[in-house]
């Protein structure tokens, strides 16, 4: 495998799966990634077999740490607002549009970009151990992949804005409370509350899943973000801040934001 990663695609019994196969790097998404994240998620699109699509990242470290940072340091902002931003509104809106239930299985941590993915799906089962977050602002930056509208539809304004600009992370319990995930567990418990799930979804109408879909994203959207997204992240990233975050990150230093 090379350093940018793979994504794997399989389908069984009806339920495909979708896997993040980068563990080393947390699984962070490299251009790659998200291409190949887009075909995958068109190849359950096309399938008449797809009844459940399960989201995965290889390892117990990370279900996906978000954007990989290499890769985002050198945006400029022209390509942060015309290529990066929508490129990933593209396939994530993609994954919420899907017909059939989706579901973030996150045995390891859901950060920034991570998170923003998880976000996509209809629901979001955790591992007790997992940390939750959207740590944007820490480096420079803000959250770009549909994290601002879908994080407070979640679990509303006044939390999502605490999230967001503090970039602390929460707990899977305080998830759980919050509405942000559906279910948590145990590490060595979460296949099984996974498989519950799915032996009930698939046991419901197909047809009128979909149907409900549509009517909750259409309920969901409506303070959709992709253009204000674009625009933030692609002044963001001519920012001397963000510099700064990136390469204190690489550091393991404390950021010295200027405000500049």
């Amino acid at each position: 495998m090379s350093d940018d990663g793979a994504v794997a695609y399989e389908i069984d019994g009806g339920v495909a799966t979708i896997l993040l196969d980068r563990p080393a790097k947390q699984n962070s998404l490299t251009p790659t990634m998200l291409s190949d994240l887009a075909l995958a998620v068109s190849e359950a699109d096309r399938s008449p077999d797809c009844r459940v699509l399960l989201l995965r990242g290889a390892g117990e470290r990370a279900f996906c740490s978000g954007a990989d940072l290499s890769a985002f340091a050198g945006q400029t902002r022209d390509s942060t607002w015309q290529q990066w931003v929508p490129n990933g509104h593209r396939v994530f809106d993609h994954l919420a549009a899907l017909r059939m239930p989706t579901v973030a299985v996150l045995s390891g941590n859901a950060l920034g970009g991570g998170l923003e993915l998880a976000l996509a799906c209809d629901l979001r089962i955790a591992a007790t151990t997992v940390k939750l977050g959207l740590p944007e602002v820490g480096l420079g930056t803000l959250p770009g992949w549909g994290g601002t509208h879908r994080l407070v539809a979640a679990v509303g304004l006044t939390r999502a804005r605490q999230m967001i600009l503090t970039g602390a992370p929460i707990t899977a319990e305080m998830a759980e409370r919050w509405g942000l995930i559906s279910a948590h567990a145990a590490p060595d418990d979460v296949e099984a509350l996974v498989s519950s799930f799915v032996d009930t979804l698939c046991s419901r109408a197909p047809v009128a899943q979909g149907l409900a879909k549509a009517v909750l994203r259409a309920v969901g959207d409506h303070g959709h973000n992709d253009v204000l997204e674009a625009l933030a992240g692609a002044l963001s990233a001519t920012t001397e801040d963000l510099a700064e975050g990136i390469s204190a990150f690489h550091d393991k230093r404390q950021s010295d934001f200027q405000g500049q």
